[in-house]
């Protein structure tokens, strides 16, 4: 009966598979996230068509996609925040690989990836936190703050969550307390202080920089300096902190003095408008929700220039921070229609950024910024060369010399003050504020050239990897291999054939073991392994 009722089973399955007309249902996630993709797909058509349009009104020629060694290189730094590794590069490039949607598949891939929120904890807390090692409180909660944007990364909370929870947090100190995620950094980063807080916030979450007029009127745009007040008196309620145990003082608090002045000025948003307050609602509730609502024009496109500038290393709004009536947005009705998505998608930052990275326009070939290329770079004909966050390039030269970090995969949890290899290289590399401006410090150069982390883990005695690569096959395939591992493409016929004849050669010394390390130290301190390109 058993096996009868198997066999029944069975059958209907194999019929409906090949019945004619025969759709299985979809679940409602399915439904849900077919819905999804195909709203960031047209999206990104969207995002084309208007760079394509501008690029003909401009005469300009858009360069070509790139192939998918390029690709996968750049997508993957970009999401996962590192170079894949060699059995990932070699299955995507692998010829009898054309599945038409392995790119699009692999997006999908890393944006569900852990690495995918450690990257972007990553890029938002280095928005967020300004680097000052001499403010020890703000150090001692940065691995805090890193871990409460990962766990909110990782669930995909929308945007305006985040914001709204991190503008109402109480900012207390913890000790450093690593059990206690906490996105108290950021008002320590900021000494508690209205004015840096005012600066801040409306800098970052609302693209609008306004420290100018903290002051005297700002001496180009239209702030004045009561409205910079006015916006200040939202934080009034906070007390610098000079010691640990203080707290905050009035959460109700809805005025402030001007600084010089008997002026005291009520709390204001930076439209002009007077808050609705509601009774026992405290005074940075009123602002999260207005910074966060969803009608407020500033907040989304604010959202979307710092994505878009993440990977395209270019504002929408040049600049964006001061926009007046001589410096119009660059890029308006891109921005605009972003921005629109971005809202109606309840602020999912995984649609927006998988629109992105689905059109042409992120996937055509780089160049690197000149004055010679500067239309192609501003109006998105092609990509520019950009450089890497310092936690980019680590991760990145750790896969490539097969380091272990041994804090992984949480090194924002490695304890504070520790000089580990990690900490040391990101001291030393700092971010950029335009990553299409890449710099390379006298610092990062010798520690690069010199250092002991890169001569240990490129030596034939400490890697492995080294070793097997330096005694097998013939010249030509080690170097093929040495490509792989270190940039993420197959040499060209040049380069194996130049390379290779230095290995026959034996290098310097005249051991061929150590040609082929010759050449792996020197791909790893080539520009086009320090760049994402």
């Amino acid at each position: 009966m058993t096996r009868w009722l198997i066999g029944a089973w069975c059958g209907a399955v194999l019929c409906g598979l090949i019945l004619p007309g025969h759709v299985l249902a979809q679940t409602p996630e399915e439904k849900s996230r077919e819905a999804f993709n195909a709203q960031s797909k047209t999206l990104a058509e969207r995002i084309d068509k208007i760079i394509e349009a501008r690029l003909a009104a401009a005469k300009v020629k858009t360069g070509a996609v790139v192939d998918d060694a390029v690709f996968l290189r750049r997508i993957h730094i970009d999401l996962a925040g590192r170079i894949p590794e060699v059995v990932t590069l070699t299955d995507f490039i692998d010829p009898t690989n054309d599945n038409p949607n392995k790119r699009e598949e692999f997006i999908d891939k890393l944006l569900a990836s852990d690495e995918y929120a450690n990257n972007f904890a990553n890029y938002w807390r280095s928005l967020m936190l300004t680097e000052n090692p001499n403010n020890f409180q703000a150090q001692a909660l940065r691995p805090s703050f890193e871990a409460w944007l990962k766990q909110r990364l990782k669930s995909n909370e929308g945007y305006d969550r985040v914001v709204h929870e991190l503008l109402t947090a109480t900012p207390v100190f913890n000790g450093g307390n690593m059990n206690n995620v906490t996105p108290a950094a950021f008002y320590f980063g900021n000494e508690n202080k209205a004015e840096n807080l005012a600066g801040a916030t409306s800098r970052i979450f609302l693209g609008v920089k306004i420290e100018c007029a903290q002051c005297h009127p700002h001496p180009f745009a239209k702030w004045k300096q009561h409205q910079f007040w006015e916006y200040a008196a939202f934080f009034s309620g906070l007390q610098q902190f000079n010691r640990p145990q203080q707290q905050p003082v009035n959460a109700f608090s809805r005025e402030i003095k001007i600084p010089d002045s008997d002026k005291i000025v009520k709390a204001k948003f930076l439209n002009g408008q007077d808050p609705k307050w509601k009774e026992n609602v405290p005074t940075r509730t009123t602002l999260a929700d207005w910074v966060t609502a969803s009608e407020n024009p500033y907040f989304a496109k604010a959202a979307v220039d710092h994505i878009w500038s993440y990977f395209f290393g270019v504002s929408l709004l040049e600049p964006i921070m001061e926009p007046t009536d001589d410096s119009p947005p660059a890029h308006a009705e891109l921005l605009d229609v972003m921005a629109k998505e971005f809202t109606e998608q309840k602020f999912n930052l995984k649609f927006l950024i998988r629109a992105i990275v689905l059109t042409k326009s992120y996937q055509r070939v780089s160049v690197a910024m000149s004055e010679k290329t500067k239309d192609e770079v501003q109006l998105f004909a092609k990509m520019p060369v950009r450089g890497m966050t310092p936690e980019q390039f680590f991760d990145s030269l750790s896969m490539a010399v097969g380091y272990k970090d041994p804090n992984a995969p949480q090194p924002q949890f490695q304890q504070f003050g520790q000089m580990s290899p990690r900490r040391e290289f990101l001291t030393k590399f700092t971010s950029q504020d335009k990553r299409s401006e890449t710099q390379t410090s006298i610092l990062q150069a010798l520690m690069m050239m010199n250092g002991k982390f890169l001569a240990e883990h490129t030596s034939l005695d400490h890697n492995e990897s080294l070793r097997v690569i330096s005694t097998t096959t013939t010249p030509q395939k080690r170097v093929s291999t040495l490509y792989r591992l270190v940039l993420s493409r197959e040499p060209r016929p040049e380069e194996v054939a130049r390379l290779s004849q230095y290995i026959k050669a034996g290098g310097g010394t005249g051991d061929q073991r150590q040609a082929v390390a010759d050449i792996y130290w020197a791909l790893l301190n080539s520009a086009e392994f320090m760049l994402n390109h």
